[in-house]
């Protein structure tokens, strides 16, 4: 199975799961209705901010709509970024996802705020990145890490070339709805 068939499985259970109709997903998380359904069906090619949206509208990390790891190490891009899960853990308090990224040369992407309480860090590996919220931006070079709430909106930047580094992504565990 390959990756659009895998996320659009997993995002379909997801929203059974909660009891949430195409419609109502669609107008939570600001996706259209027939983009919603073409990803459910496999059919579309999903993108990193899309894919937010719509766990963020749920409730939920993004790894509930990735496989760990990822099917053939494929990765999910935004407009900057790609991301390849590499490892979901979960405990009683929160899912930390970790991510192997790039933030492409020359490129910035703007997140939208994640699920309440959620926090970002970043370990670069190589390059110079720039991330954080927009009014509190950290430059972080290789061997060293920044980390910022990512449940307000926030930018990932490389100014100077490509980026490598290793994020975490610290979700607080939710009621499930409908539970």
């Amino acid at each position: 199975m390959g990756l659009n068939e895998d996320v659009g499985r997993r995002l379909r259970a997801l929203r059974h799961g909660m009891d949430v109709s195409l419609s109502e997903l669609a107008r939570r998380s600001g996706v259209g209705k027939g983009t919603l359904s073409e990803l459910e069906s496999g059919r579309r090619n999903p993108t990193l901010e899309t894919l937010y949206a719509l766990t963020t509208a749920l409730g939920r990390p993004l790894s509930a709509v990735l496989s760990d790891p990822a099917p053939d190490g494929a990765g999910v891009s935004g407009s900057a970024v790609t991301a390849v899960l590499i490892e979901r853990y979960e405990d009683g308090e929160a899912v930390t996802d970790v991510f192997r990224v790039t933030i492409r040369a020359g490129a910035v992407q703007e997140s939208e705020a994640h699920v309440p309480g959620t926090s970002e860090s970043l370990m670069v590996l190589a390059g110079t990145a720039v991330v954080g919220r927009p009014d509190d931006l950290s430059t972080v070079g290789p061997g060293a890490s920044a980390r910022w709430r990512a449940d307000v909106p926030h930018v990932y930047g490389a100014p100077d070339g490509d980026v490598q580094g290793i994020l975490f992504v610290r979700c607080p565990v939710s009621p499930r709805r409908g539970d």
